[in-house]
């Protein structure tokens, strides 16, 4: 049975470990998914578009610094941010995406004025730039995306030179949306600054439609976090609309079936929201900040293994 709209979010399955976390850190994100649910809400309560819905959520995860996304970005091995970002619209397999890019204060923004104002799906470099420079975007200098934590991260990952503390925030962290709106179409959006110490010029999964990204109002929106090579060789988003199209798979059987058997352990996770507005939030690493709302207007959200909590407005 139909629902009138929902909207998934996540924040990266790049969680900080679970001895690690803080209560005021964890309280923290809580509040930052929450915020973000509530802005693709109000779009979605006033009968708008999946499209803008998952643009709006996406946004806020971009403003807040504690998500790997715009302000948020991680730093490259020479101590750059590029980041990565692509939207889907499910109605038509309209899509946007940018990749390696620094500047736009909101790369989805970047990736949706690629599909709203040219015949292309993906982007990069100057030609990226002056696409979002035309749509008249906010553009943010070296300052702005300075934030001291991703800087120390920078620092301690070059420290350890390849070897694994076990801290999976180094390691991947992205930022999507997922929703169906009341008119019944699918949108899905990616954001990302990538890994910490990352190759500069390394593409992840978020901005390749079909891996990180995908929407089809045939079959589902999903929006992928963790480590992105992987991703890109399983085709993850397409195969699990794949599933459902030709083993009439339902939505938790196939997103759980790519995430949980397909991709290799601590991979990461996904989001996804099928046709009839189900929602299968499934991953096999440690943690990924993630959440979800509805037409009751409650956003529901998680880090670890827990049940979704309900976080007040």
């Amino acid at each position: 049975m139909s629902v009138p709209f929902t909207l998934a979010l996540h924040g990266g399955a790049g969680t900080i470990p679970s001895a690690m976390m803080t209560p005021a850190k964890e309280a923290a994100y809580h509040a930052g998914l929450a915020r973000a649910l509530r802005a693709g809400y109000a779009v979605l309560e006033n009968g708008g578009a999946a499209l803008d819905a998952v643009t709006a959520a996406v946004c806020a995860l971009e403003d807040d610094p504690l998500f790997n996304a715009g302000r948020g970005a991680v730093y490259t091995r020479d101590g750059t941010q590029e980041m990565d970002a692509a939207i889907m619209d499910g109605r038509d397999r309209s899509a946007g995406a940018v990749a390696g890019l620094f500047g736009p204060k909101n790369p989805i923004l970047a990736a949706r004025a690629v599909m709203d104002r040219t015949p292309h799906v993906l982007m990069i470099g100057a030609g990226a730039l002056k696409i979002a420079r035309d749509a008249g975007l906010d553009f943010g200098d070296r300052d702005y995306f300075f934030t001291q934590e991703r800087w120390d991260a920078l620092q301690s990952t070059l420290a350890l030179q390849g070897r694994d503390d076990g801290d999976a925030s180094r390691k991947h962290g992205t930022v999507g949306a997922v929703a169906r709106d009341a008119q019944g179409n699918l949108a899905a959006a990616t954001s990302t600054g990538g890994m910490t110490a990352k190759l500069a010029g390394r593409v992840g999964d978020s901005p390749v439609i079909g891996a990180g990204t995908f929407a089809d109002n045939e079959t589902c929106a999903v929006s992928a976090t963790g480590h992105g090579e992987l991703f890109i060789r399983w085709a993850a988003a397409h195969e699990i609309a794949s599933r459902m199209r030709h083993r009439s798979e339902s939505l938790l059987v196939a997103a759980e079936h790519v995430t949980l058997h397909d991709l290799p352990p601590d991979s990461g996770g996904l989001i996804a929201v099928g046709t009839d507005g189900s929602v299968a939030l499934p991953f096999n690493s440690e943690g990924m900040y993630r959440g979800m709302i509805g037409a009751g207007g409650v956003a529901w959200t998680g880090i670890y293994r827990e049940e979704l909590v309900a976080v007040e407005g």
